[in-house]
């Protein structure tokens, strides 16, 4: 089985592939970009990804957000990821000399306090494992890289400072999807994207008192332009309830009926890592 990740080598996206998939019958493959990934399982190059879509301190992960709704996958589970940011630099390098932090944009921002009080610049990365790979490369003495323990091992580079991020709790949630719709399968949650038919006062209540109707909670709830006229939205709706429920099948229907597009995106548990 090909399961498609977000690379370089040394990303939280290959460590909680690492710890979700079984080593054995599971080869994993590296992509440069979220999107990548995606187009990866829908044009069936691999047979499944796992892609971050939420952190527990800077929100949604939009690139994820917008490859869903372009990208015809499935999503079939979802992981989550405790997240420790460390500040990895070259050997013989003083955290006092530092002048710059390199990480993808995520990152920095969940170490916004660690790098005022250090002074230091910040430059950005596609990933954190890149920051760091980039690193060593350069062998700058005068950076240092926000990045995880498994990129220190992976690049050879030393644990400055451990968990540096600014809050305690951090974790990232990860998607499974795949190429292949099983039948409505016995699940927890389940996540739709609705397109409204036509913009009208009180629209995004309307759409959620329908699943407040029928007792359904929600868990999260993500709003993303249309890219068709300023100020109409599209919504992602993650519902604590299994798509093959009663409840949840009258909710998409009850939608439907108002003339709204129901995608139903999966039917999914979660695992924690």
């Amino acid at each position: 089985m090909k399961v498609a990740y977000l690379g370089p080598k040394g990303t939280f996206s290959e460590e909680a592939a690492l710890r979700f998939f079984p080593p054995n019958g599971t080869e994993l493959v590296m992509y440069d970009g979220i999107v990548d990934v995606l187009e990866a399982v829908a044009e069936r190059e691999v047979n499944k990804g796992i892609v971050p879509i939420e952190n527990a301190i800077e929100g949604t992960i939009t690139m994820t957000t917008d490859g869903l709704i372009n990208y015809d996958v499935w999503i079939e589970g979802e992981a989550i990821l405790p997240i420790a940011l460390h500040l990895l630099t070259v050997e013989g390098a003083d955290v006092d000399d530092i002048r710059e932090i390199w990480s993808i944009g995520p990152a920095l921002a969940q170490c916004r306090d660690f790098t005022r009080k250090l002074q230091a610049k910040t430059k950005h990365f596609s990933s954190t494992a890149n920051a760091a790979e980039s690193l060593v490369k350069a062998n700058h003495k005068n950076a240092g890289a926000i990045a995880s323990e498994l990129a220190a091992k992976t690049f050879g580079l030393e644990m400055a400072k451990r968990n540096i991020q600014d809050f305690e709790g951090n974790s990232t949630r990860f998607l499974i999807v795949t190429n292949e719709k099983p039948e409505i399968p016995e699940a927890s949650k389940s996540m739709l994207l609705i397109t409204p038919g036509e913009d009208r006062p009180g629209l995004l209540a309307i759409i959620l008192n329908v699943f407040s109707s029928l007792d359904i909670n929600l868990s999260w709830i993500e709003s993303r332009p249309t890219k068709k006229k300023l100020g109409t939205y599209r919504f992602f709706i993650e519902a604590q309830m299994g798509v093959q429920e009663v409840n949840m099948q009258k909710a998409i229907t009850i939608l439907r009926t108002y003339g709204h597009d129901v995608r139903v995106l999966g039917s999914f548990d979660t695992k924690k890592l």
